[in-house]
């Protein structure tokens, strides 16, 4: 997997990929993938509680909707940082049934990963395409609308408009 499966890598420029993790696309590993991104970031990291929590909801998305829960099958992982904020993509093998959809039901017992992901994250998007599918979260170093200036104009920017 590229740096950025999602064509924007231009919007990352001066990023750091912190770090790359490849995982069989299993339900128990979503565990491991937390795990790299609690290490990855470290333990002070303004970011780490929502990122962990996020990587978790789209690897478990990814394991059990997309066909990297094949025999198999793996997930990618890429965690990316810049003086904006912090990217994190999880790539699948896809699925010809499903796309990533954000469910706002509140009576359903699952199906809230992606809700949480909009609610949460600065930003986030996916990228279908042969390969199969990316879903990214973007959440930027300071708050977008943090401050008295308002939305900061560097973490905006960096988001970019086609995400």
């Amino acid at each position: 997997m590229t740096a950025s499966r999602t064509g924007d890598a231009a919007d990352m420029a001066g990023a750091t990929v912190l770090g790359r993790l490849t995982l069989p696309g299993r339900p128990e590993r979503v565990r491991e993938a937390r795990d790299f991104v609690a290490k990855a970031l470290g333990e002070l990291h303004p970011s780490l509680d929502n990122a962990v929590l996020l990587t978790s909801e789209l690897v478990t998305n990814a394991v059990m909707h997309s066909s990297s829960r094949r025999h198999g099958g793996i997930v990618s992982l890429v965690i990316m940082e810049s003086a904006a904020g912090l990217r994190i993509e999880v790539a699948d093998e896809g699925s010809a049934l499903s796309t990533p959809v954000v469910r706002d039901e509140v009576y359903v017992s699952d199906g809230h990963g992606l809700f949480l992901v909009q609610t949460i994250a600065d930003q986030w998007g996916y990228l279908r395409d042969d390969a199969g599918t990316t879903v990214w979260f973007w959440i930027c170093a300071v708050p977008v609308g943090a401050g008295p200036a308002g939305p900061d104009p560097v973490c905006t920017r960096a988001v970019g408009a086609n995400g």
